[in-house]
């Protein structure tokens, strides 16, 4: 990475419409173009591993999904899914064996419209075709399904009735149900199948069958808490998958959108925001200084020139001007050099005044505890703890683990729900106390906020390297503008 032409990573718009993969394939791209721009510590397998210290840990890019971007469900919505892989990976070869890999492009259908060309009566052999999601998914009877609603006359050996075509009525509908009542899980699941023309049950024996059901309701179903941003026409293929299959493979279509926006647009732009040091109101005074400087500076050059003065006093406009573009520069690109000389950042106001935050009782300690992170633990789940890296050197801070199997954070602690895969809608955070105990406090004491020390030594290589690069520039530029106002003549006026 050269110091004169470092650049941040780019900063990656959100696509309008739903995930896609032609979106997908431009963050691809995009990050190919900020691959130089971002150093390998902190890669994406690494953040989303925990391998990562303060500020780009998984809980910090948990964090920045949840308060900043605001798409926190694709991260929730990956974890996840990564750690049922390994469960499922992990389970008996016959218990598997119930969960076949789903294939997507073919999909078995009731032949109820074909016919025998020998006797003229409607075959009792079924056949293979490709999905046509404008006449609706085609479904594979069996003795082991049943119909969605309770009390109907069907009997499981009469051939199935072909699934009706979701309509955009039925769509609205199941939305304005899913938000307007109290409802379980399997019951939000089913209307969502029904939503996508999938009029039948899957297989309830199948392993990990009810967790399925409770990421329906969570994840895919419209107006569930963390819908994911999918198309209906994707909705309605995995959905088709899920009802056939507790196989992870059945998630390989969400799991290619979810991952490739993730990788391609919420993590370039996570290490973007990691690397700014300061909060927005001290950037913007830290900015602010630097104008000043900077034209303080061009006002006392042209003051001396019109004057009788030696020209040799204009150079005393020169320091001025190197301190003021070399903290303009820096600010401009999310630095104050006052806290970088020391290596520290303002910390975020969701981790202020918590016990067992980065910072909680105002002594600039940077102990950062992860007890109440053992995410990732619901129903037919086990708890998942992330690596965590010890960092002895040169803080003297310990990152610790935790057996406990528990996500429910103690009282005094930061509110961890993020992590629970099936937990509230993420804009919960909007109750937590920080944000009124935020916005209330003062704009100096914002400015002039609690820091604390970058434990990530990859992000302090890259805000050193920002800061010698503002110096560069500013003494390039201030060399220039002395040279330019020691040639002028004087001006003579008083």
């Amino acid at each position: 990475m050269s110091i004169l032409f470092y650049r941040r990573p780019d900063y990656v718009g959100r696509s309008a419409g739903p995930l896609n993969p032609k979106d997908c394939q431009k963050y691809v791209e995009r990050t190919k173009n900020n691959r130089n721009n971002i150093p390998p510590e902190l890669s994406f397998e690494r953040v989303v591993e925990n391998k990562a210290l303060p500020p780009c840990s998984l809980r910090d890019f948990m964090d920045y999904t949840v308060y900043v971007a605001h798409e926190a469900e694709n991260l929730q919505f990956y974890l996840w899914l990564q750690d049922y892989t390994k469960r499922f990976n992990a389970l008996k070869r016959e218990e598997q064996a119930l969960s076949p890999e789903w294939k997507q492009p073919e999909v078995a259908m009731p032949a109820a419209e074909v016919h025998d060309q020998s006797n003229g009566r409607k075959a009792s052999t079924f056949i293979v075709t490709d999905i046509d999601f404008d006449e609706g998914p085609k479904h594979k009877p069996s003795i082991a399904m049943s119909p969605v609603r309770s009390g109907s006359s069907v009997s499981p050996f009469d051939d199935p009735p072909k699934s009706a075509v979701a309509s955009e009525e039925d769509y609205q509908s199941f939305i304005t149900k899913s938000v307007f009542s109290q409802r379980t899980a399997q019951e939000i699941a089913d209307d969502a199948n029904i939503s996508a023309g999938l009029k039948w049950q899957s297989f309830t024996i199948q392993p990990f069958r009810y967790e399925i059901t409770r990421v329906i309701s969570h994840y895919l179903a419209p107006g569930s808490p963390r819908e994911l941003n999918l198309s209906h026409r994707d909705r309605a293929s995995v959905l088709h998958a899920l009802q056939q299959t507790t196989h992870p493979s059945a998630f390989a279509l969400v799991s290619t959108l979810v991952e490739g926006t993730l990788r391609g647009q919420s993590h370039p732009n996570f290490i973007r925001w990691s690397i700014c040091n300061g909060n927005k109101p001290r950037v913007i005074f830290v900015r602010t200084v630097g104008i000043v400087h900077t034209l303080g500076a061009l006002l006392l050059a042209l003051l001396l020139t019109l004057s009788s003065a030696s020209r040799w006093f204009r150079l005393t406009a020169g320091p001025v001007m190197f301190v003021g573009l070399a903290t303009l520069v820096a600010a401009w690109k999310g630095l104050c050099v006052i806290l970088q000389h020391a290596h520290g950042r303002n910390l975020k106001p969701w981790e202020q005044g918590y016990e067992g935050s980065l910072y909680s009782d105002g002594t600039g300690s940077t102990a950062f505890s992860v007890d109440d992170e053992a995410t990732l633990a619901g129903t037919d789940a086990i708890s998942q703890q992330f690596e965590k890296e010890k960092d002895k050197s040169r803080r003297g801070t310990a990152v610790s683990t935790s057996a406990s199997t528990s996500t429910a954070p103690s009282t005094a602690r930061r509110p961890t729900r993020s992590f629970d895969p099936f937990g509230s809608s993420n804009t919960a955070w909007r109750d937590e106390r920080w944000v009124r105990r935020y916005s209330a406090k003062p704009l100096v004491r914002k400015v002039f906020d609690q820091s604390v020390w970058v434990q990530e030594e990859s992000v302090r290589l890259v805000q050193d390297r920002i800061v010698r690069q503002s110096n560069v520039w500013a003494a390039i530029v201030t060399v220039v503008f002395l040279v330019v106002f020691v040639a002028l003549p004087k001006g003579n006026f008083y």
